[in-house]
């Protein structure tokens, strides 16, 4: 069957970021992948999604393959790009509008791992289907280019941060140690962050302040986009912009 005379589908997938513990102990930036069960590429590694149904937001079909796949609910959910290349599928004309997720390291504790879904450094992947490869290195690239800018980092964490947490999230992120002094003068003159009056527990020298994330401010500007209806998902429910 000609180019011209496929059919064309449309699919929703997301590359998923989180921080966890690598096998010496030290955090590394990871992501979920699912290994295909059907043609074509079976057996191979692939980004969790499926096709858009016709009665649903995109950003709804987002979380809803999210939930099917991984059991994950990100509290950072924004699109990505779409992809459409001609030659992307061997069958049919496949579109994806792809997302990009963040999610704190409790949260990713609560992914279904699996034979068929697991975690795997987002530097060194394997071959994926599709050109799913690309689509990670293009997220990665997103990732860090607005973690220098935006306030993004946030979604990598729980309720309650220290600083040093935070300034791990960038030095992890972007490959690179960050001073501790001018990252405390950058992030407190932000305003993005507001310490709770609290400190962490169970560190053998004087504890650490606690902060949290400033809710009056929006993880991400969507600027005019912002007015669109948006599904309610768990984000959602917690105040966060998704």
């Amino acid at each position: 069957m000609s180019t011209a005379e496929s059919q064309v589908s449309l699919a929703v997938s997301t590359v998923i970021f989180a921080l966890r513990p690598s096998a010496s102990g030290e955090p590394e930036l990871v992501l979920p992948l699912v290994r295909r069960i059907r043609e074509p590429y079976e057996g191979q590694w692939a980004l969790p999604g499926g096709p858009l149904n016709s009665n649903e937001d995109l950003a709804e079909a987002a979380s809803r393959t999210l939930l099917e796949t991984t059991a994950l609910e990100p509290r950072y959910l924004e699109q990505l790009y779409a992809f459409g290349q001609l030659d992307r599928s061997p069958d049919d004309r496949v579109v994806s509008i792809v997302y990009w997720a963040l999610v704190a390291g409790d949260e990713a504790d609560r992914a279904i791992q699996s034979e068929n879904v697991q975690w795997f450094t987002a530097d060194n992947l394997p071959e994926l289907a599709f050109d799913h490869n690309l689509i990670v290195d293009y997220a990665l690239w997103r990732l860090r280019t607005k973690l220098e800018y935006s306030r993004i980092a946030h979604g990598f964490l729980g309720e309650t941060f220290t600083l040093a947490q935070l300034r791990e999230v960038y030095e992890v992120v972007l490959r690179k140690p960050v001073d501790p002094g001018n990252f405390r003068r950058m992030v407190e003159a932000s305003g993005t962050v507001v310490a709770t009056g609290e400190r962490l527990a169970g560190t053998p020298h004087r504890p650490p302040q606690l902060y949290r994330y400033n809710t009056s401010i929006d993880l991400t500007d969507q600027g005019p986009l912002s007015r669109l209806s948006a599904p309610r998902t768990l984000a959602s429910t917690r105040g966060d912009n998704s």
